[in-house]
């Protein structure tokens, strides 16, 4: 496909949740929305530049060097050798800043999915993940494919090593439906990581090995009785649902309302509970929103099959 038959690209990089549970750092899944869109297209002056922002409160740099999708989007040049061609890149956020949701990581996905769509797909998606993960590094400094990984290939991803992005992708039961509700405040990478034990006992180890493992099983074995016994955090949940008010009482309302498992995505303080099926997704929404409005929080919920697709070409 020759680039230029390319002169504008726009795509949506969709939200994801992280950590599942109890898959922390090594685990993720795509859902349909939110996410982030990123227009690029060819221009006569040499570099790439950022001319517009929105949906960021002007928190972001327009400088590309500094900016996790001009980040990404750079590296990938740099990769290709083709640093001096002229771009310019307009940055939708469409998501909301220390959700838990990827933000970062879908900027970044963005950028460099767009750049690589420009120049005529060289290439594959997956060939991508290290310029994508070097921009959400820029962002929040650690190595963790859990957000950048579902949001670039789709589906539901499992890292097995962060370092060598040595991941793959695992089987999405036909049925399963998450309800993930993101209430009106906002908790930093950096305080949800500070706050986490620095030693785990090895009696948790165990559970938590034993309960990725299961989870793992029943979505190969599309077995929704071993996936909800499995959603069950001992490592992160404990020291970080403090932060997130209303936790113990949103989580036992949707596990009331039949959702398989409830936890925190990613960093927090979004939340999420699996369900089979979209009803019953609904129906733990409803009261997980129920639990949030009435400790006066503003909240957004979104309900959602697993997005296969991941980062995609808008029409």
């Amino acid at each position: 496909m020759a680039s230029e038959e390319f002169q504008e690209v726009r795509v949506f990089a969709p939200a994801t949740v992280a950590n599942v549970a109890c898959g922390y750092d090594v685990l993720g899944f795509a859902i349909d929305q939110p996410g982030d869109e990123v227009v690029v297209r060819l221009a006569s002056e040499p570099g790439l530049r950022i001319t517009k922002i929105t949906g960021d409160e002007g928190k972001l740099p327009l400088i590309a060097e500094k900016n996790t999708a001009g980040i990404a989007a750079l590296d990938f040049l740099n990769h290709l050798e083709k640093s001096d061609l002229g771009v310019e890149m307009e940055i939708h956020k469409k998501m909301p800043f220390g959700s838990g949701l990827g933000s970062s990581a879908a900027s970044a996905v963005a950028g460099v999915y767009a750049m690589n769509v420009l120049l005529g797909e060289p290439l594959s998606k997956k060939e991508l993940l290290p310029f994508a993960m070097s921009g959400e590094a820029s962002a929040d400094g650690a190595w963790h494919a859990d957000n950048v990984g579902p949001c670039l290939l789709g589906g539901i991803i499992f890292i097995r090593d962060n370092e060598t992005l040595d991941l793959a992708s695992l089987p999405v039961p036909e049925n399963l439906w998450a309800a993930v509700v993101h209430p009106d405040i906002e908790i930093l990478t950096k305080v949800a990581r500070d706050i986490l034990p620095r030693e785990i006992s090895l009696p948790n180890v165990t559970r938590q090995v034993g309960n990725l493992g299961g989870l793992i099983c029943g979505l190969l074995q599309n077995d929704y009785g071993l996936i909800s016994r499995s959603i069950h955090d001992v490592v992160a949940e404990p020291a970080r649902r403090q932060l997130i008010p209303g936790f113990a009482e949103a989580k036992k309302a949707a596990l009331d309302a039949g959702a398989l498992g409830f936890s925190i995505s990613g960093a927090g303080p979004s939340v999420f509970a699996l369900c089979e099926g979209e009803e019953v997704a609904q129906k733990a929404g409803a009261a997980i929103t129920e639990i949030f409005g009435g400790l006066s929080l503003g909240h957004q919920l979104y309900l959602s099959r697993v997005n296969q697709r991941g980062v995609t070409v808008m029409n």
